[in-house]
């Protein structure tokens, strides 16, 4: 068995042999989408979300074996490895209980303790530990020699060996740790010389702050610690000191003599000037990483939820990018997203050319039968579509704001570059914007999701862990949602389950060179695309229009005879099973159930023949903001306007109600009840209705509310 299997099904509360199969599918480069949707009969019928949370500990634990690796080799190469100390190291799994034992043996600089051992003043501190002697001061005669002065010298000296025994005492720092978990505070003060910046005025609730450490949400410390950075604001944890001595006392102080009293002298320097500091730092860290977990997941969510945002599908789409002075770009785009024409308008001031504008769009619909237009919903953005809307289109060409979010990031990357040489940023941002309506997924993987802007405090996080964070949300929606083989980039293409950037372009140049694939098979012709990959990403790869009607379904390939055999079974075709929803339902899946197929898999191929390659996204939204509102000064407090939420935050959602700048939905007013998560009631782009209950024109704010 895998020596993680029983730490993580512990953990986890997840059966062992589920646990067990999904660790040698991973260590085997299974990726977790392919695991959660093809080998449910190893896993158990593991979800994604299990099988993920499986992988992430198991990461943990292999970063603590290696640290693990590092320790006993440290111990051995000084000679103080023993078998009790190996076995104690072998069982432990807590990376902080693993430091504890290590701290001991663990190279450090030259301490006060250390020059104290050396002027041999170890036997003397471990008189005074056992608290026997009377006359310590007498004792410590003895060991007046050298750099030890005198009596006093080498009691001092003893106390800095004894004070170094205590704080590297196990016991003892889990006593401080037990204490600072219950009762840590942070206090954030601002720095008096800064308080008048203007930069320190966004930090102003933090200049004077206190409150419990397990209660400070994962925003609050955030804003601390980026203030901290910024250097407005000192930020602090601490616990009742007078209680942690006490906590230290008691391991080591016996009784009332001389002794006892330099023993104790000693735990309150050991707590001082070790632990404290320590064990302040060891949480400083703990909880900002701890804060930065939940802004991960927090952004995570909400990527999540973009990418899976509804598709307007393939239509014929014109893409605008709105703007005032240098007008709006526009961009014609066919049923696939290929860029057919582009041009600029200019309906707004300071050119105010509304009717020749009117004549461009009319044009441009009418050549390139138009049939949606997507609007950027930057500057210019109501006023572009109430523009649009008055030139008096035909009503089935519905208008729709689209989110700008990261679109700059992409018309200035490489994937844009490379797609359009010859255009310039604003013509690539416009098509990114109409793609967007057709297909959100595909279009958004192309931008680093860091740039997306849906998340909160972003920079601040490990970028490291957000990046790891945020590529499994994409791969997982990618997954979810299925690619179409024959259109699909090769930056879509590389989140596939078991495809990389090579395979991805390998599969973009062989569909240039050879045509469009007519099989899922027909991928094993791609170059360096082997077995192992091919059955990784055969099931989430999909054919519109194929001759096997099953290349353009969920089926993995795999599986493709055991619906043969159903439909041989029923006398008729696969096609003829897939159109017969009342033939499906006589099927007796028990018959097909084998050593290597079990009911999770013959369920699931049911469930697909029943509606084959359906997109799991919803459908498109048309929205339209309050015509009485354009700017903050228009808005009155007790107004309803519908708004779309645009970000979620751990502490509520921003809107926006179309007055270019979006207001805070404050957690404690999303629902007429108590709201522990955000995304319980809200989903980003969502359509709301909120009533404006605060303005702040100086600053900007807006507060609203959704309770009833």
């Amino acid at each position: 068995m895998n020596i993680f299997t029983k730490i993580i099904a512990d953990a986890l509360s997840l059966p062992e042999r589920g646990v067990e199969n999904t660790l040698e599918l991973l260590e085997e480069n299974c990726t977790i989408p392919f695991i959660s949707r093809y080998r449910k009969e190893r896993t158990g019928g593991l979800d994604e979300v299990q099988v993920s949370d499986i992988a992430l500990m198991r990461e943990k634990l292999m970063d603590i074996e290696k640290r693990k690796q590092t320790i006993i080799a440290t111990i051995e190469d000084l000679g103080k490895m023993t078998d009790e100390l190996r076995r104690r190291i072998d069982q432990c799994w807590n990376m902080s209980e693993l430091e504890d034992i290590y701290l001991p043996y663990k190279p450090k600089r030259r301490t006060k303790a250390d020059i104290a051992r050396q002027q041999g003043l170890e036997p003397l501190a471990q008189l005074i530990l056992l608290q026997r002697e009377n006359d310590p001061e007498g004792k410590a005669e003895r060991f007046v020699k050298g750099d030890v002065k005198s009596a006093a010298d080498a009691l001092q000296g003893a106390k800095y060996i004894i004070a170094e025994t205590i704080n590297e005492d196990e016991k003892v720092r889990r006593a401080v740790r037990g204490v600072f978990k219950r009762e840590a505070v942070i206090t954030s003060k601002v720095v008096k010389t800064k308080a008048e910046e203007e930069g320190a005025q966004k930090y102003s609730d933090y200049f004077d702050f206190s409150e419990p450490l397990r209660h400070c949400s994962s925003h609050r410390l955030l804003a601390m610690r980026r203030g901290e950075k910024e250097g407005f604001l000192r930020v602090s944890i601490s616990a009742d000191d007078d209680v942690c001595k006490k906590k230290v006392r008691r391991q080591y102080v016996l009784g009332r003599g001389e002794c006892s009293r330099l023993v104790g002298e000693a735990a309150d320097d050991a707590f001082k000037r070790l632990l404290k500091p320590s064990v302040e730092t060891e949480f400083a860290l703990s909880s900002k990483q701890t804060a930065e977990a939940a802004a991960i997941s927090v952004f995570a969510e909400n990527l999540r939820q973009l990418l899976l945002a509804a598709p307007l599908g393939q239509k014929r789409v014109m893409g605008v990018d709105p703007g005032f002075r240098t007008g709006c770009k526009v961009v014609c785009l066919d049923s696939q997203g290929t860029l057919l024409h582009f041009e600029a308008i200019y309906p707004h001031p300071p050119k105010n050319e509304r009717e020749k504008a009117a004549r461009q769009v009319s044009d441009m619909v009418k050549r390139y039968d138009i049939e949606a237009i997507a609007v950027g919903n930057g500057t210019a953005s109501r006023e572009t579509s109430a523009f649009l809307k008055s030139i008096g289109l035909n009503e089935d060409i519905k208008t729709f704001v689209v989110s700008e979010d990261g679109a700059s990031v992409y018309s200035a990357s490489e994937a844009a570059r490379e797609e359009f040489p010859d255009k310039d940023v604003t013509v690539r941002g416009a098509v990114s914007i109409g793609r967007r309506l057709m297909d959100p997924l595909a279009e958004l993987v192309k931008i680093d999701p860091k740039s997306i802007g849906v998340g909160q405090y972003q920079h601040d996080v490990d970028q490291g862990e957000l990046k790891k964070s945020l590529d499994m949300v994409v791969e997982s929606c990618v997954n979810t949602v299925g690619v179409n083989l024959n259109t699909a980039s090769r930056h879509l293409l590389m989140y596939v389950s078991g495809l990389n950037a090579t395979t991805a372009k390998n599969i973009v140049e062989y569909r240039e060179k050879n045509g469009a694939f007519h099989s899922r098979a027909e991928l094993k012709k791609v170059p360096r695309l082997g077995p192992v990959a091919f059955v990784q990403c055969a099931g989430f790869l999909r054919i519109p229009g194929a001759r096997n009607p099953l290349d353009d379904s969920a089926v993995h390939p795999e599986s493709y005879d055991i619906v043969k055999r159903m439909a041989a079974d029923k006398g008729c075709t696969v096609r003829e099973l897939i159109d017969n929803k009342e033939m499906q339902k006589t099927i007796r899946l028990d018959q097909y159930v084998s050593d290597s197929v079990g009911m999770p898999t013959l369920t699931d191929i049911m469930a697909e023949l029943k509606r084959p390659g359906r997109d799991p996204r919803q459908e498109v939204e048309a929205f339209e903001f309050d015509p009485r509102v354009h700017e903050v000064a228009d808005l009155q407090v007790g107004m309803l306007l519908p708004g779309i939420v645009t970000n979620i935050t751990a502490f509520g959602c921003f809107v926006d109600v179309g007055v270019h700048h979006d207001g805070l939905v404050h957690i404690s007013q999303l629902a007429d009840r108590y709201v522990k998560d955000p995304n319980d009631v809200v989903k980003l782009h969502q359509h709301v209705v909120v009533r404006v209950t605060e303005v702040d024109q100086r600053r900007g704010r807006i507060s609203l509310s959704m309770k009833e």
